[in-house]
């Protein structure tokens, strides 16, 4: 391998190359037009667009794509190649800087929610010049976000845009107060974890249920899984560790700075970890990384699972989604301070996200709501559907000391008046991690644990800039027109305290007392993506959105239709795959083995009258038993899906999918499972838990 910093970034044009290649006049005008988000010159974008093409050529590129993020979920990209014919009929390599900047993809395959009738095929890519093009498979990719001919945002990456623009406007109004002239900007950045299964690809490939839905409908435990935990951080399989280090090396060229690699708890589970950065450039790092994942893997016989919960029994998968908030000048706003205008700005900020996340929660939940992490939250592995915030006792106490008023005792006897006298100074690892927190303070972010693994991050982000955005706006408000700023200061810290630490707890989230304790300070518990996606369209929440100009109403109401849309296909789709294994392979394999286990007895009672064949016997009549439970409850299956015809909304279909559809899935999985422990290994139709997560 070359060394890490030859590779790193040789594949993204990046400021290093722009300043490289552009005119210093070019390269001027165009780095002030991105810091004064303002619209780009037509002429600077040919010469950038040009610079581009050549570098791209260089690298091997012969086509350019505007690579967007559209709410499927995933990426999707168009491409063209750079050739122009000439009128001798050659062609010569050309690229404008309209092509750079806008582009036209056809718009009616992908999701709307209800923006434009599916026969409006038009639809528009912008250029995003604040997160790098790069070259992936021979082709320059062009980062854009993607809207509507009448301007609606078709995808995910422009309403995370207007957030972080919310958010640092509401920032700077706070840090303007503080006296931090020399700020011009506050950015929030995100580490987003990433949790993944590597599995045999050829006994994947045996499973319709990994195949068309990610995930196993059918599987009995196998009689060993994570228990001994020795999968955990142990040492990492020389193919695993070679796809590994091919991942890391493509993720490096990307300019991905994927620096953390090991094994998960589960078995075949593993981790990969980024170094922070910008929120948006993150996600489009994120998303990168999951396509990478799944691509690398097939070279190495593998097949990367990113669902939430691909197997029952063990662990899933999440995304730690780590949050903070940054100025230009590289200081992190949730840091704690030496000074005492340090530590008051950090308490004010740290008292606007508790409030943020108290009066949000709903919001919250809502930005991890999915069918694959319904299975996850809340599965003794995960953070529960509960939103509560972890501190850390430390914390706590000061918050608490703050609130009473008393004195807080750290060593040394301290009066806790805020922005007079000194906090004292909290280490980053002042209190024990709390693994069982969906959003946790770490030190100088908030670990958001919610987020599921196949989620693009730019929705849980999208709520935290806004959710956090409002309330920085509200403290400004009541500061900026404050004739004594200290003491409207302490008030609003220690009134934000009392009126919020409802959300704080630092205890077990796992417990069930935990959630009856939730239950008595009014917290939500929203189990599943149906009973939590109504609060999307409340009228709270699209004041919310629409105030800090996020999102429109009509980009609210179509962000849940599709997200509700989502829900139902899914279950659908894994009910009809569920019927298929049952009439095609499981009842097919159970008479097979029936059938043998009769013919020994026939045979055995031939041999001799004194042969009872209880064995046979017993095997023979639990089956039978268990097979007719199994094809009653396929047929219930077959009627509720003819059932979903009838629903006359959304709301009330995704409901029916609940309530109705799944609970009779989960019966019919219980039955063939314990059907599975019955039948001859050699019988079974394809590959069981324990021979797909210990193959490797």
């Amino acid at each position: 391998m070359s060394n890490i910093s030859d590779i790193f970034g040789s594949m993204v044009f990046n400021d290093q190359v722009m300043k490289e290649r552009l005119p210093k006049d070019t390269y001027k005008a165009f780095k002030k037009c991105i810091e004064n988000d303002q619209l780009l010159d037509r002429s600077i974008a040919d010469v950038v667009a040009n610079s581009m093409k050549d570098w791209a050529i260089e690298k091997g590129a012969t086509h350019f794509t505007h690579w967007f993020q559209p709410m499927t979920g995933i990426t999707a990209e168009k491409h063209d190649s750079f050739i122009s014919p000439t009128p001798d009929g050659n062609v010569i390599m050309e690229f404008s800087g309209k092509k750079l900047i806008k582009g036209e993809p056809d718009a009616s395959s992908f999701p709307s929610g209800g923006l434009r009738a599916t026969f409006e095929a038009r639809g528009y890519t912008a250029w995003d010049p604040t997160s790098y093009a790069f070259i992936k498979d021979g082709t320059l990719c062009i980062p854009t976000a993607f809207c509507s001919y009448s301007g609606e945002a078709l995808d995910k990456k422009t309403p995370l845009l207007r957030s972080m623009e919310a958010i640092n406007c509401q920032a700077m109004r706070i840090l303007k107060l503080f006296g931090h002239t020399e700020v011009s900007r506050v950015n929030t950045t995100v580490g987003p974890e990433q949790e993944y299964f590597l599995i045999n690809k050829d006994l994947a490939d045996k499973r319709k249920d990994l195949v068309y839905c990610g995930r196993t409908l059918f599987g009995a435990k196998p009689p060993k899984g994570q228990e001994m935990d020795d999968h955990y951080f142990g040492a990492i399989k020389p193919w695993i560790s070679a796809y590994m280090k091919e991942l890391d090396e493509t993720l490096w060229k990307l300019g991905i700075s994927a620096t953390t690699k090991h094994n998960e708890v589960a078995p075949s589970q593993h981790e990969l970890a980024p170094i922070f950065n910008t929120t948006n450039i993150a996600t489009d790092h994120n998303q990168l990384t999951m396509e990478m994942m799944k691509k690398i893997a097939g070279k190495y016989g593998l097949t990367c699972l990113l669902h939430e919960k691909p197997f029952a029994g063990i662990n899933g998968s999440g995304k730690h989604n780590n949050w903070s908030i940054s100025t230009n000048t590289g200081v992190n706003l949730l840091e704690p301070g030496d000074s005492p205008q340090e530590n008051a700005q950090f308490l004010l900020l740290l008292t606007a996200v508790i409030k943020a996340v108290d009066e949000y929660q709903d919001l919250l939940r809502v930005s991890v709501a999915s069918a694959g992490n319904d299975h996850r939250l809340g599965a003794n592995e995960a953070p529960p559907a509960i939103v509560s915030v972890f501190l850390g006792e430390e914390l706590t106490n000061v918050l608490e000391a703050i609130e009473s008023g008393n004195i807080y005792d750290h060593k040394a006897k301290i009066e806790m008046e805020i922005g007079v006298h000194v906090m004292p100074r909290l280490p980053k690892d002042t209190t024990d991690r709390n693994r069982t927190s969906p959003f946790a303070f770490t030190g100088n972010k908030f670990e958001f644990r919610m987020v599921g693994s196949t989620f693009s991050v730019s929705g849980p982000n999208i709520v935290l800039n806004t959710i956090v955005a409002e309330e920085l706006a509200q403290f400004a408000d009541i500061l900026e027109t404050s004739s004594n700023f200290t003491k409207s200061l302490n008030e609003l810290i220690k009134n934000t305290i009392t009126n919020h630490k409802r959300i704080i707890f630092n205890g077990n989230n796992y417990s069930n007392e935990w959630v009856k304790e939730a239950e008595k300070r009014g917290l939500l518990n929203l189990n599943s993506t149906v009973e939590a996606l109504p609060y999307f369209i409340s009228d709270k929440n699209i004041k919310l959105f629409t105030k800090h100009k996020v999102f429109t109403e009509s980009e609210i109401r179509s962000r849940y239709e599709i997200l509700m849309e989502n829900y139902c296909k899914t279950i659908n789709i894994e009910a009809l795959i569920m019927l298929e294994m049952v009439k095609k392979e499981i009842i097919p394999a159970v008479c097979s083995y029936i059938k043998d286990l009769s013919d020994t007895a026939i045979a055995k009672k031939t041999l001799s009258a004194d042969f009872n064949c209880e064995l046979e016997k017993s095997i023979v009549s639990k089956l039978s038993s268990l097979s007719e439970s199994l094809f009653r409850k396929s047929k219930n299956l077959e009627e509720d899906l003819l059932g979903v015809k009838n629903q006359n909304s959304l709301l009330v279909q995704g409901q029916y999918y609940r309530y109705t559809v799944f609970p009779i899935m989960q019966e019919l999985r219980a039955v063939a499972d314990e059907i599975e422990l019955l039948v001859g290994e050699k019988y079974w139709p394809y590959p069981t838990y324990g021979q797909i997560l210990f193959s490797n």
